[in-house]
Parts: structure tokens; C-alpha cells; sequence
């Protein structure tokens, strides 16, 4: 293992003989992948990697829930042995090769790689798009079965293995097929938990300092910040409103807002310190254009709906407000999607509004109602700020309203009509970058 502070290789012996230190520098080492008391094994570069790469070589900020589905999805990769399987089973063709002809050897070796991809494919601790993977899989070892098991057949004359192969092909194809109509439904499991997580936070950072990029839990400031007057003069041309603050923290800590000249708010009136000016200064412009970004849940897509009909926000003006997601749309057919469930969530989405479901399809009313969600935190910050700011470019570009090469679409423009909603336009965009 190499050492994350000299990057001097230590093997095993080296870092026992020296109390788990290196041998160059005495720099400690975080974790010990061949230790019998810890159940995932990985590696202090294995962790520094994954730091490096959701912060962008150190460049930008992430959440601390954005580093922990980052983890997941590593250390849930580092420990599927989907691939070691499927080698043994290629490894068992030999042996069978020097019993039986070599069309007889591959189907037998096959069958066994189909057995082990279709417990990997119902298995609750693969990610969805492995699992979706290895029933693929299972289709396509069907189709070879059958071609090679017919024409072996054919060869050799014989009639019992011509029906095997139709039977173990047609068998396969049916329930890799069925499996991947499951998988459709089916949710992400977690295999670390969050006080596992905060451990491996602590014990990095009691050796190796700080995660300089990693943003505190977002917190209320309530005293009012001493703004300068010039400033409070102007005003934005659009504010991203997100559902919740850590997100709002993020694209602050990104300086998305100075980029993009874009006030950033999140609805819990997260910065409180100048939440208040901040909306003071947006309601000077009367061409303001509002962008909404929220979780895939109940709770998300009733955010446009809020922004429209609060007097907090814009009831009563004439606004655009683009919804730039999560919404169930943008992922049901997504199998790299990270898609919880809760029982609570499904209840909220059976109380949604009129006015929320009225924009929401019957499929997305549906995956709603069963639970599910998808938070914006499963994304990496520089997917996040690429999509938003993607978002904003297409807004100002009325050619851009249709659909593109991309698959991005603002789609649904309305003036509903309402007093309540005074011409507001709602537009929404058909997939998450």
C-alpha cells in the first residue's frame, strides 16, 4: 500500500514490523485492508482517490452526504465479486474441455456463469445497474447457447443436445428478460451506514488533518450581514431556489453566483443572514427569471407550486420559473440512478396537491406513491453545477426550447391562468444533464 503522504509502497510485512506506519516518512496509515476485524477492505489511496475525485483534483466543494454516495458507490463496486465469479466459470470450461467436445464444454461453462449472473442479478446488495448488468447478461448467454448448442447439435447428429440447448437457451433469455423488468422497480441498497461512515471520516482526519473541501453541515446565521448600500442597489437577473440548504451551501461555496451573476436561496430562506435583502433586491427586477432545483420527492416537486403561489415568494407576479429537476421523469428508465424508498415518502405523495400532480405525468404519480426518491446529493458537485448551469444558458435561448441532440428539453410551457399565479410560466426540462 502506498503511503498517501511520501508515496513510498509498503507491503504488509513493512507497515507490521513498523506499528502500521511507513517505513519512509512514519507517516500513519488510515486503514488496513488485511485487518480480520473490518468488514469492507480498502486502502488509504482507495479513500484519498475518492476525495480527489468529487472534489475535481481539489477544485471544487461537496457535501458531506455527496462524500458518503460517493463511498457507497466505491466501496459497493471495490466489493462485488460479480467479475471473480464469472472468471471461475470461464476457468471451469477447461477441465470440462478434455472430457467433452468443445461445443459441449462452452454451453457447460456457460451455464455456469448464467447461474452465478442470476444470483447477482437478484441480489439486494449489487447496485441496480450491476444487477441489470448481469441479467443482460443472462439474455445473452441464452442467444449463444442456442446458437452454439444447434449447430453442435447439427454437427454431431445428436437430438438430446439439440434439445438442452433450445430448452437452456430459451430459458435464459426468458429470465434474464423477467429480470430485467424487475430491476426496473427496484430500489438501491446501502452497504455502509452513516456511523460507519463517520468513523472512516474520523479516523482520516485524526491522521491526515481536515478535508479542506469538505462543507460543514449547513447552519442558521441569523444575525443580519452589514451589506454595502452599491450593492443592495442592484439586483440579480435569476435565482436558483433549491429545496434544501445543503445544496444552496454548495453552489455558494462553488461561487456559482458570482459566475453566473445568480442569487442562490434555498426555501428554508437559507443564507438567513441575507435571505431578506436578497429578496428585496430580486423583486426590483421585473424580468427576473426564477430556476427550481430539488430532490426527486414529494416534498421536491412541490416546490415550483410553492414558489408560485407563496406570498414569501412570487405569488402575484409575473415571473418565469424554470424547473430544472430532479423530476421522476428524468429517471425512471435510469438503472445508475441511486433510487431510495420510504413508506413516509409514499404517503406524501398520496397527499400531494391538485395543483403539484396536475404537472407531474401518471408514471411519475405512480413512482411517487410508491415510495421512491431521488436525492440531488447522490449527484457529484461538478454534475450538479454543470446541469444548472446548462440549465441557465438553454433558458436564454428561445431555439433551445425544443428538444436538442442531448435529450434536454424545456417542455410544458404554461400561463395557467390563475389569479393566484399572475401569468406565471412554468418550464421543465425532460432530463438531469
Amino acid at each position: 500500500m502506498k503511503c498517501v503522504n511520501c508515496g513510498v509502497d509498503n507491503n504488509l510485512k513493512e507497515r507490521t514490523a513498523n506499528q502500521g506506519k511507513c517505513k519512509n516518512c512514519n507517516h500513519t496509515f488510515a486503514f488496513e485492508p488485511t485487518s480480520s476485524d473490518v468488514k469492507y477492505k480498502f486502502t488509504d489511496p482507495f479513500f484519498h482517490k475518492v476525495i480527489t475525485d468529487i472534489s475535481a483534483k481539489g477544485t471544487l466543494y461537496f457535501t458531506p452526504k455527496q462524500f458518503f454516495y460517493a463511498l457507497e458507490r466505491r466501496v459497493s463496486k471495490k466489493n462485488n465479486q460479480m467479475n471473480q465469479w464469472k472468471g471461475c466459470g470461464f476457468f471451469l470450461v477447461f477441465p470440462v474441455t478434455a472430457m467433452f467436445t468443445a461445443g459441449i464444454s462452452l454451453i457447460v461453462g456457460l451455464v455456469i456463469i448464467f447461474i452465478n449472473s442470476y444470483l447477482q442479478s437478484k441480489s439486494q446488495k449489487n447496485r441496480r445497474y450491476v444487477r441489470k448488468g448481469n441479467a443482460k447478461f443472462i439474455q445473452i448467454s441464452g442467444i449463444v447457447i442456442l446458437i452454439v448448442g444447434i449447430l453442435c447439435s447439427v454437427s454431431i447428429k445428436s437430438f438430446p443436445l439439440f434439445v438442452i440447448s433450445v430448452i437452456l437457451g430459451m430459458t435464459s433469455i426468458y429470465l434474464g428478460t423477467i429480470q430485467i423488468r424487475r430491476i426496473v422497480d427496484a430500489t438501491e441498497p446501502f452497504i455502509i451506514n452513516q456511523n460507519l461512515f463517520q468513523n472512516w471520516i474520523n479516523r482520516w482526519q485524526q491522521i491526515n488533518g481536515t478535508i479542506t473541501n469538505m462543507l460543514p453541515y449547513a447552519r442558521r446565521q441569523n444575525a443580519p450581514a452589514n451589506l454595502n448600500p452599491d450593492i443592495t442597489a442592484y439586483s440579480f437577473d435569476r435565482v436558483v431556489v433549491c429545496d434544501g440548504a445543503e445544496v444552496a451551501q454548495l453552489l455558494i461555496a462553488n461561487n456559482f453566483h458570482f459566475e453566473n451573476n445568480c442569487a442562490v436561496l434555498s426555501i428554508s430562506g437559507y443564507p438567513e443572514n441575507i435571505f431578506s435583502t436578497v429578496m428585496e433586491m430580486l423583486r426590483r427586477n421585473p424580468n427576473l427569471k426564477v430556476y427550481a432545483l430539488h430532490d426527486a420527492s414529494p416534498r421536491g416537486v412541490s416546490l415550483v407550486n410553492h414558489l408560485r403561489t407563496s406570498p414569501n415568494w412570487f405569488l402575484n407576479t409575473d415571473v418565469t420559473i424554470y424547473d430544472l429537476g430532479l423530476l421522476p421523469r428524468q429517471f425512471i428508465d435510469n438503472s445508475k440512478a441511486f433510487v431510495q424508498q420510504k413508506e413516509e415518502y409514499a404517503a406524501d405523495a398520496r397527499n400531494l396537491s391538485i395543483d403539484v400532480k396536475r404537472d407531474l405525468t401518471e408514471a411519475e404519480i405512480a413512482w411517487l406513491e410508491s415510495g421512491k426518491f431521488i436525492e440531488l446529493e447522490s449527484f457529484t458537485p461538478q454534475r450538479l453545477l454543470r446541469v444548472v448551469t446548462q440549465g441557465i444558458a438553454k433558458s436564454c435561448q428561445p431555439d433551445n426550447l425544443q428538444p436538442d441532440s442531448g435529450g434536454t428539453t424545456f417542455i410544458g410551457a404554461d400561463d395557467y391562468g390563475n389569479d393566484n399565479d399572475s401569468g406565471i410560466t412554468i418550464f421543465a426540462v425532460d432530463s438531469f444533464g
